[in-house]
């Protein structure tokens, strides 16, 4: 007879609604804000002190690095357990569309659709049967709550 060891079960989640994702979006504001600071000040010293508005060039520089920083940050806290800091809270995390890990192209892929619909990509998650917004669909990951 062969042993088989225990696996240990997966936490039981269900689809997460709209409106956990608007909470934990608002609470990720607080590690965003200062990963903003950074990069702003940070442009501050390569522009000789000045504010970028009268550089085109460090605009776009500014506004892809400030859209890159705060894509690490969600991708890879997607990354390393599912969740950011505003998702731990109330058990959200996002996770392949079968219930594993999601790889890090999907989680780029699903912040770029993301910042890329300005959010309008969330709406369709109120008509989803599986509340998966847009985003969702196109990187094949969901939006889940962990039951207790």
């Amino acid at each position: 007879m062969e042993s088989e060891s225990p696996k240990a079960p997966r936490p039981v989640a269900v689809p997460a609604h709209a409106g956990w994702r608007l909470l934990a979006l608002v609470y990720d504001l607080l590690p965003i804000i200062p990963l903003l600071f950074i990069i702003s000040g940070l442009f501050l010293w390569l522009n000789g002190g000045r504010t970028v508005e009268a550089n085109p060039l460090m605009q776009w520089l500014d506004l892809f690095a400030s859209w890159g920083l705060v894509g690490a940050y969600f991708v890879f806290s997607w990354r390393r357990g599912g969740q950011t800091i505003g998702m731990r809270p109330w058990r959200l995390r996002v996770v392949a569309a079968d219930g594993g890990q999601a790889r890090l192209r999907a989680l780029w892929l699903r912040y770029l659709v993301a910042t890329a619909t300005l959010g309008l990509g969330l709406l369709w998650a109120f008509v989803d049967r599986e509340r998966r917004g847009l985003y969702d669909i196109v990187a094949g990951t969901a939006f889940v709550r962990l039951q207790k």
